[in-house]
């Protein structure tokens, strides 16, 4: 049977209840890296990235990020049916970083937990699972989280990008919700742009791949769908927020769906803390969330290399005014910060390996 309506809508409305980011302390400048490995600094795609530091990692960020979540969404844990984590660097390569964070937040034994993995769109494939959890009714809360300590090569181009941070989202029914979810839509395709093999340290990259066909054939054509099954433009949108790798990326795919600059002004994070990977477009809708007037459209869209795109609609309602200023905004995590030069990161990242 052929499927006519791509956009995939839940039989009962679904939106976020709360919502929460957390990024480290720690920045490393782009020209630190510069310094070190010879680089011309007129290029460098951001100004710095944050670092997490040495007692951080996919674990502690995210139960950060939860807690935030529950200041503003003002309901118990024990509430929440489950726990999802989606991430690219989750501390244990078998042991789910989910039901750490669940335990830490109170959330458990009731709960169902799950580690998600799609590079970096793995936290809003968890979003899109706790859409269809909810709005099936087998959930009233769940909670989805994308979440990295990214990783790159020495002297590698990632290395300047490669950042740590992220968001939580409550889900829940839209009578209750901040923001409501009024459709989404997800876009695949096997294209080899990006990969860590088992074992791997470090991840490789297809370099000339990761544009077209990869980033660029993937959001536009999400967005596009998104948008046409809705019947809605980029002019009916206050605010829109893309997978940010670098600076350049989501500027240049803005602009070719029909954004303006001031649309993707409030959530373009990537030069002041790095790409944050399975948390990048989730951490840039909390800084849209925290300045969002009641009302107003926003559109989403992730990119996760192996690949594929992420896009939601959503509309603030008259609860969010009231929930902002309940834990730490956004820019509050980016305006703490605390300079690290290249030999303090390397320390901080397990770079220097003793043999």
């Amino acid at each position: 049977m052929t499927n006519h309506a791509p956009m995939l809508k839940p039989v009962q409305d679904v939106g976020i209840v709360g919502y929460g980011a957390y990024i480290p302390r720690y920045r490393l400048p782009a020209r630190e890296v510069a310094r070190l490995w010879k680089s011309e600094e007129g290029g460098l795609p951001i100004r710095e990235k944050a670092v997490a530091g040495l007692d951080e990692d996919v674990v502690t960020m995210s139960i950060e990020a939860a807690r935030n979540t529950l200041a503003r969404a003002g309901i118990s844990p024990s509430e929440i049916r489950a726990v999802w984590v989606g991430s690219e660097s989750h501390p244990y390569a078998v042991k789910p970083t989910s039901t750490i964070v669940a335990e830490a937040i109170g959330a458990v034994p009731h709960t169902q937990a799950a580690d998600w993995q799609f590079a970096c769109k793995a936290g809003t494939e968890a979003v899109q699972a706790a859409i269809g959890m909810v709005g099936s009714g087998m959930a009233h809360y769940t909670l989805a989280i994308g979440m990295d300590t990214a990783q790159g090569r020495p002297g590698d181009a990632l290395e300047y990008t490669a950042g740590a941070g992220g968001a939580a989202f409550l889900l829940g029914p839209a009578a209750e919700s901040l923001t409501i979810i009024e459709g989404s839509y997800s876009f695949v395709s096997d294209t080899p742009d990006f990969w860590r093999r088992a074992n791997e340290r470090y991840p490789e990259h297809g370099q000339r791949f990761t544009g077209e066909p990869a980033y660029f054939k993937h959001i536009e054509a999400a967005a596009h769908t998104l948008m046409e099954a809705m019947g809605s433009t980029p002019a009916d949108y206050a605010y829109a927020v893309f997978h940010q790798p670098n600076t350049k990326f989501p500027q240049r795919v803005a602009k070719t769906l029909g954004f303006r600059p001031e649309q993707i002004s409030a959530g373009l994070l990537v030069p002041l803390i790095g790409n944050t990977y399975a948390g990048s477009a989730l951490v840039g809708l909390t800084a849209v969330l925290d300045v969002a007037d009641p009302g107003v459209r926003i559109l989403v869209v992730s990119f996760g290399s192996g690949a594929g795109s992420d896009a939601f609609s959503l509309r603030t309602t008259e609860r969010l005014a009231g929930r902002q200023g309940l834990a730490p905004t956004t820019q509050d995590y980016v305006a703490r910060r605390t300079e690290i030069d290249y030999a303090t990161y390397s320390r901080y990242r397990g770079k220097l390996v003793m043999k």
